[in-house]
């Protein structure tokens, strides 16, 4: 979830309250801000969670992935912070009017989203996990790290929901799109273990502890890659729709305009991925963000409503793609 996205909101809540004297509990009283908004910690977590480097630890994927066939459509789905929830609605009415992509590519909380969806939660779940998600239990302090906060309770909440753990066993196919700090350059875990994969992908720099991975830190790709549809094709779908979750600049109120340098670099890197989609969504549902139940039932709506208003566009492409299958 990009730090480049907490300026379209006014906080959902403020940053005042009292801190105890001592004691990590203090966490659960403090008001901070962080996942691009601002937010209460649930907790202390201590350290980075290690080097994980297990045979279940995420692996980037190069090249096509196997099995995916010749005409492969994908969705790719973008950063946005709490924008994010229009992802939720763009999957239910594409459950809705009966198709299916081959490949989802997520970035921040793209790749949470496209990883509760490609490990086997219907939208119908996905949709009441959004709802009923307290967005403070998304982050803990980080104990013996420079940053402050951990994202070790979003993996914990994929662990939770995942029918399908593995990135190489899910289907439809997942990659999960993260930043190599060192090289800043960006990845795409396409095996191993989800929620490990996701927490890299919303590890916000300079606010959230980095996800170390075979020895190197990995963070989230907001400010390299928030639009992963290059990415999608390198992975070899033929076809791809994206959905872009970022605001629309164009139409910022007065009062925005101290955002309004960090909005046009969000535009410039994400326009370019856009125009290449053989569908491309940019939802709008104003520009002020919050967490707020009815905030996100707005942003859940609207990309169910954008989706659908490009049904027949969207059909068409999945026909398209069988159609190439066939032919292959």
């Amino acid at each position: 979830m990009p730090a480049s996205d907490r300026h379209p909101g006014r906080p959902a809540l403020s940053d005042d309250a009292p801190a105890p004297a001592v004691g990590c509990d203090r966490g659960r009283r403090r008001l901070v801000a962080a996942l691009g908004i601002t937010l209460s910690t649930g907790g202390c977590t201590f350290g980075s969670g290690g080097n994980h480097a297990g045979p279940d630890a995420p692996t980037a994927g190069q090249g096509s992935l196997a099995g995916l066939p010749d005409g492969a459509w994908a969705i790719a789905l973008s950063s946005g912070g709490p924008r994010g929830f229009v992802h939720v609605g763009v999957l239910r009415a594409l459950d809705e009017i009966g198709v299916r992509p081959d490949l989802v590519v997520g970035a921040s909380v793209g790749a949470l989203v496209g990883a509760l969806y490609c490990g086997g939660v219907d939208t119908g779940e996905l949709t009441k996990i959004a709802l009923d998600l307290e967005p403070w239990s998304m982050a803990s302090f980080s104990i013996g790290t420079d940053e402050r906060y951990s994202g070790a309770p979003i993996a914990r909440l994929l662990g939770e929901h995942l029918r399908e753990r593995q990135l190489e066993r899910m289907r439809p196919r997942c990659g999960i799109v993260a930043l190599d700090l060192r090289d800043r350059r960006p990845v795409v875990f396409t095996r191993g273990d989800a929620a490990v994969a996701v927490q890299a992908s919303t590890a916000i720099e300079s606010r959230f502890a980095p996800v170390r991975i075979h020895g190197r830190d990995y963070g989230d790709p907001d400010k390299v890659m928030p639009m992963p549809v290059r990415i999608a094709r390198e992975l070899g779908a033929r076809y791809v729709m994206s959905v872009d979750a970022s605001a629309h600049e164009d139409q910022a109120p007065p009062g925005a305009e101290r955002f309004r340098d960090t909005d046009r670099l969000k535009r410039e890197l994400t326009l370019p991925d856009s125009r290449t989609a053989d569908v491309a969504l940019h939802p709008d549902f104003g520009y002020w963000v919050s967490l707020s139940k009815a905030f996100r039932e707005t942003a859940m709506e609207a990309g169910y409503r954008a989706t659908m208003a490009r049904h027949e566009e969207i059909i068409a492409l999945a026909r398209r793609s069988r159609a190439t299958e066939s032919r292959g």
